[in-house]
């Protein structure tokens, strides 16, 4: 491959690497909170409210994403009735199918930190005059956050990785971009160079997880 083409080649994969980091950032921006709210109805003593969370986790974790992709694209605009019909936008509904999907996870790995908390300190911190809310808050989330980083890391490699499947709904991403500069060149290159883009982000983001590790070591 001659060297201007391989530059034109670099700059059409960055571009599509772009689209993959801003589906990565809204997905986290919206599911990691998501994902704690979903985590504490599962805990719920209400039924009504720990019924339908436990049922939705079942679907999110039990049903293919690119399934929940093509659905929270189309849904909108041929199952609701005449008059209420959206067409959502391509990129907004891979947002949106991302973060119900990655909420449901997070929302497990957050449950099995918070369960994995002594009783006593919640005891103890109701002695020390804490209502609730400062417990949770102040004494039990901050070890929570230690304790679960490394699960949250693996759906978050994971997730770098599964920003290839918005290509299902026409969108220029990193690996859609790849694969069609590979059929117009007759080349696997471009395949290759992806998967070192890929490398690249995902490097970045273990690095990220090692440092915030080590800045909550002090919870040994």
């Amino acid at each position: 491959m001659e060297w201007t083409n391989f530059i034109r080649l670099l700059n059409l994969l960055f571009n599509g690497a772009l689209t993959s980091i801003q589906l990565f950032f809204y997905t986290l921006l919206f599911s990691l909170p998501l994902g704690l709210a979903v985590a504490l109805g599962r805990m719920s003593k209400r039924p009504y409210i720990r019924g339908p969370i436990k049922f939705y986790i079942l679907i999110m974790r039990g049903t293919p994403l690119l399934l929940q992709i093509i659905f929270v694209y189309f849904a909108p605009s041929f199952m609701l009735p005449e008059g209420f019909r959206i067409n959502l936008d391509r990129f907004v509904a891979a947002v949106i199918a991302f973060s119900l999907n990655y909420a449901a996870y997070f929302a497990e790995i957050y449950r099995g930190g918070i369960e994995s908390i002594p009783q006593g300190q919640y005891e103890a911190a109701a002695v020390l005059g804490f209502t609730k809310s400062q417990t949770f808050f102040r004494i039990i989330l901050p070890q929570v956050i230690k304790r679960i980083l490394p699960p949250i890391s693996n759906e978050v490699i994971t997730l770098v990785k599964d920003t290839a499947l918005i290509q299902i709904l026409g969108i220029s991403e990193l690996f859609r971009v790849a694969k069609n500069e590979s059929s117009r060149l007759f080349s696997t290159l471009p395949l290759f160079v992806a998967g070192l883009f890929y490398l690249a982000m995902n490097w970045v983001v273990t690095r990220l997880f090692h440092l915030a590790e080590k800045k909550l070591s002090y919870y040994k």
